[in-house]
């Protein structure tokens, strides 16, 4: 139930919108994003202030079942990559103007000190779910410690809007048991080909999963249900979208892996919804079901499958441009036109 306060900022907001010169709804999404991101920052006259991509990085102990196309040692060489600068989300973030941080949440190798990297390891891979859950709670519970704490040393700095990422070899896998816990879906409808395995692979990948799902029936507490079936990274995503939106941040969601921490979040803090803004569809075929459930609509869809904070990062412009239309657009009245 709203307030009287936030039902007159509702009011103003669609005011402003509705009378800048254009016709009624012409700006489409763009006057939606615009009222929630007003709504967001209790403000007609929102701004976005030194946005910030985390990317969180963590190995799974799944992995090495095969179901991914990929080798586990892929995550550490990836994050060499980004610290290097090479990697899509570095030249996104350079041609956005976005600044870009890198966590080692969980990952399976000891990197050296590096001022571009943070330290927030939390254990070296997760543990194999054919065996045993993935994390401890504990485990989660230190996750969910560590990566406040770093959205909050950026909120600190003056950040308004955070998009998160995520790179681990299996994480799609870990994503999809999350997906089918929290939603009650099949299984079969939460999976995709991740890091595009072949037919014989992705079938692999079902048989495991199921056999995951049939070892834990239970239901848990959101906690322990992220426990059993994450990881490092998305764990840490989940903490620290949940500190964004302590801190009022908008927090921009990227892909399938990062919404389903996301999905673990909304369970926590439903609330957070009001902050969400989410930036892509992705191509991995779980994800349209997820954003169903979540009614969630996303900004872009460009058939990408990336992960890394991409999508974020793609979309940010669009999300400036909802706030420079606001901002800066003539009214009907400043302009002398005629609105009738």
């Amino acid at each position: 139930m709203a307030t009287p306060k936030e039902t007159a900022l509702l009011t103003a907001l669609k005011h402003k919108i509705d009378f800048k010169t254009k016709p009624l709804n012409a700006l489409g999404f763009l006057e939606s994003l615009a009222m929630q991101i007003g709504r967001v920052q209790k403000t007609t006259s929102p701004t976005l202030n030194k946005p910030t991509i985390i990317v969180f990085a963590g190995d799974h102990g799944l992995a090495k079942e095969g179901v991914s196309a990929y080798p586990p040692e892929v995550t550490y060489q990836m994050v060499m990559n980004f610290l290097g600068g090479g990697a899509a989300i570095n030249v996104f973030c350079k041609q956005n103007n976005i600044s870009l941080k890198i966590v080692d949440a969980g990952v399976n190798f000891d990197f050296e000190p590096n001022s571009l990297l943070i330290n927030s390891k939390v254990g070296y891979g997760t543990k194999n779910m054919m065996v045993e859950p993935a994390m401890t709670t504990n485990q989660v519970n230190k996750c969910l410690e560590e990566s406040a704490k770093i959205v909050r040393d950026v909120a600190q700095g003056g950040c308004n809007i955070i998009g998160f990422g995520e790179m681990g070899i299996g994480n799609t896998s870990a994503a999809s048991l999350l997906m089918s816990k929290f939603t009650a879906l099949p299984i079969e409808q939460c999976i995709g080909r991740g890091t595009g395995l072949d037919d014989s692979q992705f079938q692999k990948k079902r048989i495991i999963l199921t056999t995951i799902l049939e070892k834990y029936p239970e239901n848990y507490s959101p906690i322990q249900t992220l426990a059993t079936f994450g990881g490092f990274e998305i764990a840490q995503i989940c903490g620290g979208m949940l500190e964004a939106y302590r801190q009022n941040m908008l927090i921009m969601v990227d892909g399938f892996i990062a919404t389903s921490a996301y999905l673990v979040a909304s369970f926590i803090e439903p609330n957070i919804s009001n902050n969400a803004i989410f930036c892509h569809l992705s191509e991995e075929s779980g994800h349209q079901k997820m954003l169903d459930f979540l009614n969630a609509k996303p900004i872009l869809n460009l058939n990408m499958r990336l992960g890394e904070g991409t999508g974020c990062a793609m979309a940010y412009p669009i999300i400036t441009n909802a706030v420079a239309f606001l901002n800066n657009m003539a009214s009907f009245d400043s302009a002398g036109v005629a609105n009738k």
